[in-house]
């Protein structure tokens, strides 16, 4: 999967926002002002980081060598991956999901009715 793929899918999530506040070279994806995923624009192979539920986070990176625990975060609770290095692209996506799904059932009711709408 490309960066700008990733991108594109990331913001395709329902109330998905782009913000840089850690810099022009990590562009960070919020929903509801909570953190689903980040970019590293610096990184060859380019990396991001999911969040992702712990035992699932062992079981991708045992999957995968492309998963490793999250760089700079929690790494009981996030993964970084390799995106342009052979995971299927639709493996990839549920990543994605999985993460903005996590991040969206920890949201205030109101806030969730609100990425209803």
């Amino acid at each position: 999967m490309e960066l700008s793929d990733f991108r594109e899918y990331c913001l395709s999530k329902p109330g998905a926002v782009e913000e840089t506040p850690f810099g022009p070279d990590t562009l960070v994806f919020k929903v509801g002002g909570k953190i689903f995923a980040l970019a590293a624009l610096d990184e060859v192979p380019t990396t991001v980081n999911l969040k992702c539920e712990p035992d699932l986070a062992l079981d991708l990176r045992d999957r995968y060598q492309q998963v490793t625990p999250g760089y700079h975060m929690n790494k009981k609770h996030w993964n970084t991956v390799e995106i342009e290095s052979g995971i299927p692209i639709t493996e990839l996506r549920k990543m994605i999901d999985h993460s903005y799904e996590l991040v969206t059932k920890s949201l205030p009711k109101a806030r969730r009715k609100k990425l209803e709408n």
